[in-house]
């Protein structure tokens, strides 16, 4: 391999579309998702029960006064756990790609290469058409869940996870309700269901027979309104490694040939959150889900978990066996994809993002591929073929250097192949 130690200078490509861009579905502006504070009290049924009023009492006097007695963890000893569990302080040799992604409660996945290189930085042995294969075998699938994105998850999540997210799918829609007037939602997902499950559709297919029956509303509101009622996946060939097509669509239980599952409670993936992301507040929680209102949930779990405390005195849950490594364990570079899951999972960013650095990975509407070194953002990187250029933060010891261009080469090999590659240091632009 052809190494090039440069200053090569430029701005980074544009990465990545949001909620709604052409990897989610359709094209627009997110709608966000607002979590309440970490020690908010459970929101109120319409007539407050004893219970419910038990609840918030607790909640509240625990809100007032975090456990002297917890341990305090520190943003190095969270950084350590929290890659420990991601599989990026160690690869992980025994994780097959459809592990992974069940594992890592799915893969963040507007763009389509991004879950590849994500499980590249957490897998020994992996190569894309591990994660290729399993999604023309219909083991993985990629359908809008978390956060209303789009991911990669497993297909026992693609029905799983959709109807615990639903409820926020639906909430969606108060914002394109002006371009609905006269819609009746569920004849509308009627009518969805039907066209994509008789013929995968792409988007604008599904919006212009929706819009012959509906020709007085608007027309992206009608794509909102199928894509928030319905669990659309993308059909292959979309999303395998070295192809390429439109975005098809057809229902997850028609590609997967299986009934999704009744609305879950969320408390099975409040712990599937807390083995590979935690420990973490509820309010992290919230933030990875896209959801509110999880604070009964914790605390349904709360004598199955321990707790700690942040520096700030935010109460933290975690389950009792689950990895923490000491603070000064080593942790290597590492190579992200933009949007990995990794630096969007939590509200308080600070066990992965120096202060400093906070809203570096992000430019408007794009996102880049984040550099780790060890384990905090340390900088940023692309690719334009054979050439690899890393844009640090700051200055690399000779030591650092050399170990992130071992980690270069390393992903290279994996994600392109053999041949030759110049990997060179670029200046970060404002």
């Amino acid at each position: 391999m052809t190494r090039t130690s440069g200053t090569t200078a430029g701005s980074l490509e544009a990465r990545g579309a949001r909620t709604y861009g052409v990897e989610a579905h359709g094209g627009g502006t997110p709608t966000k998702v607002r979590a309440p504070a970490d020690t908010e009290a459970p929101a109120a049924p319409a007539a407050p029960t004893e219970a419910w009023e038990r609840t918030k009492a607790r909640t509240t006097a625990r809100a007032s006064n975090v456990s002297a007695a917890a341990p305090v963890l520190g943003p190095r000893a969270l950084n350590r756990a929290t890659l420990e569990r991601q599989h990026l302080l160690r690869r992980s040799a025994a994780l097959t790609a459809t592990r992974a992604v069940g594992h890592l409660v799915g893969l963040q996945a507007q763009n389509v290469k991004p879950p590849y290189y994500a499980l590249a930085a957490r897998l020994e042995g992996f190569c894309p058409e591990d994660l290729s294969e399993a999604m023309a075998d219909r083991a993985v699938v990629r359908i809008v869940t978390l956060r209303s994105t789009l991911h990669t998850h497993t297909a026992d999540d693609a029905l799983s996870l959709r109807p615990l997210v639903q409820a926020a799918r639906n909430r969606e829609l108060n914002a394109f309700r002006k371009g609905l007037v006269g819609v009746d939602l569920e004849r509308l997902a009627l009518i969805s269901r039907e066209l994509v499950e008789a013929e995968p559709r792409t988007m604008g297919q599904l919006r212009e027979a929706l819009l012959a029956r509906w020709p007085d509303a608007d027309p992206f509101a009608l794509s909102v309104a199928a894509r928030c009622g319905l669990p659309l996946v993308q059909v292959t060939p979309r999303g395998l490694w070295g192809r390429s097509g439109q975005v098809v669509l057809t229902t997850a239980e028609h590609w997967l040939g299986r009934p999704a599952e009744p609305t879950p409670a969320p408390d099975a993936t409040v712990l599937r959150y807390l083995a590979a992301y935690g420990p973490a507040s509820v309010k992290d929680m919230q933030t990875w889900a896209g959801l509110t209102r999880l604070r009964v949930a914790f605390e349904r779990l709360r004598p199955r978990l321990v707790t700690f405390r942040d520096e700030k005195g935010v109460e933290l849950f975690d389950l009792p066996d689950a990895p923490r490594p000491e603070a000064d364990t080593p942790a290597p570079p590492r190579f992200l994809p933009e949007f990995d899951n990794l630096l969007l999972a939590h509200a308080d960013r600070s066990r992965l993002v120096p202060a400093g650095l906070k809203g570096r990975t992000w430019a408007g509407n794009q996102a880049y591929r984040a550099l780790l070194v060890d384990g905090f953002l340390a900088g940023v990187w692309r690719q334009d073929r054979n050439v690899l250029t890393i844009e640090p933060f700051g200055t690399l010891t000779k030591a650092r250097r050399s170990e992130v261009v071992g980690e270069a080469e390393r992903m290279l090999s994996v994600m392109s192949g053999d041949g030759a590659y110049d990997i060179r240091f670029g200046i970060v632009t404002e």
